[in-house]
């Protein structure tokens, strides 16, 4: 705790704070606000009423008007602080409202109904924690299948790109031919496609192959990523090639030398690689929603969809799901973030 401490406290001189040291960490607190306030307010929403969500101004954290039992009537009642016309304020439940007049009742008294201006009532709000935003929705759709199935695309698509666009970048950084920096180029040149573009012939050419309604339909297209083999050749171009050369006269064959050489070597890389791939598949919604058809294979994503209807979407449920859908990646984040800097500096990308 103390080296923390120490490390948080840093200044540039010690024995007073410096202009700069105001300065950098203002940058570094509106930065880190900047950065993860929006992931705060996700979180402190989804535990958020349906009532909650829709007032205004929002507040940051889960508030929720207070309801009490009154005698007589079947259901809780709002509460309210309502100031009387001598300037004296009393706790009162709302019965109903007409127009801008409301119909309150004394809980001392329930049985006489008293008539206010909304204007002279204020809601009485308390902190509240709707877990039922995390508990509902499990018991109203299959979350454990949307769940499997957006784990399987996931992991098994995330396979595939690290293989494919490993082997593409070997041959690239570690093979004189004809050819490779044009091939290099048209590779590096389709991220100006945009994906609506390409959407129909890939769909036209997953029909043809009866992929539709599959999960290896919603795997396959995407395997080989053009970033990807990017971010891997340039790493590949750093490791020498006097170690290839040594494994070729020691008799080790190509497979042998991509396996258990090149791979190894290009860990950070791949744990680069690894994180973008599986935010790119975990989060991915339109190209499932196109592909499938059957609710016993939608993703996570796609069945979060089913929350929004024509005239009411259901925001406290899909901000909750949201949240659950979040937790995959960032468990993935912690385990490989210290590969992020070193996999990223050395291979060319700003």
């Amino acid at each position: 705790m103390t080296t923390i401490t120490q490390f948080l406290t840093r200044r540039r001189f010690s024995e007073r704070v410096d202009i700069t040291d105001v300065l950098t960490y203002a940058y570094l607190i509106f930065g880190t606000c900047l950065m993860f306030g929006p992931v705060l307010w996700l979180v402190m929403s989804s535990f958020k009423t349906e009532a909650a969500l829709s007032k205004f101004p929002p507040t940051f954290l889960p508030f929720s008007q207070r309801s009490v039992v009154v005698e007589g009537y079947d259901d809780p009642l709002p509460l309210f602080q309502v100031t009387l016309e001598d300037g004296t304020q009393v706790e009162m439940a709302q019965v109903r409202r007409v127009g801008i007049e409301a119909q309150m009742v004394d809980l001392q008294h329930p049985s006489e109904i008293i008539k206010v201006n909304i204007n002279q009532r204020t809601e009485i709000n308390e902190l509240t924690f709707a877990w039922n935003n995390y508990t509902q929705p499990l018991r109203m759709f299959d979350f454990v299948t949307y769940l499997r199935n957006s784990v399987l695309v996931t992991v098994l698509a995330t396979i595939l790109t690290l293989i494919i666009n490993s082997m593409a970048a070997f041959a690239l950084s570690k093979y004189q031919f004809r050819g490779r920096n044009f091939i290099f180029v048209v590779i590096i040149s389709t991220l100006m496609i945009p994906i609506s573009v390409i959407l129909v012939p890939v769909y036209l050419v997953i029909t043809n192959l009866n992929m539709n309604n599959t999960l290896w339909g919603v795997i396959i297209p995407g395997a080989a990523t053009p970033t990807g083999v990017f971010l891997l050749r340039q790493y590949m171009l750093t490791i020498p090639d006097e170690l290839i050369d040594s494994a070729r006269i020691d008799g080790s064959s190509e497979w042998r030398i991509y396996w258990q050489i090149i791979l190894p070597l290009a860990r950070p890389a791949l744990a680069v690689l690894t994180i973008f791939s599986v935010m790119w598949r975990w989060n991915d919604f339109l190209w499932p929603l196109i592909v499938l058809s059957k609710q016993e294979l939608f993703t996570l994503q796609v069945g979060l969809n089913a929350f929004q209807g024509e005239l009411n979407i259901q925001w406290h449920f899909i901000l909750a799901m949201t949240v659950l859908t979040l937790l995959p990646i960032t468990v993935v984040f912690a385990f490989l973030q210290r590969f992020i800097t070193t996999g990223i500096a050395t291979t060319g990308m700003k």
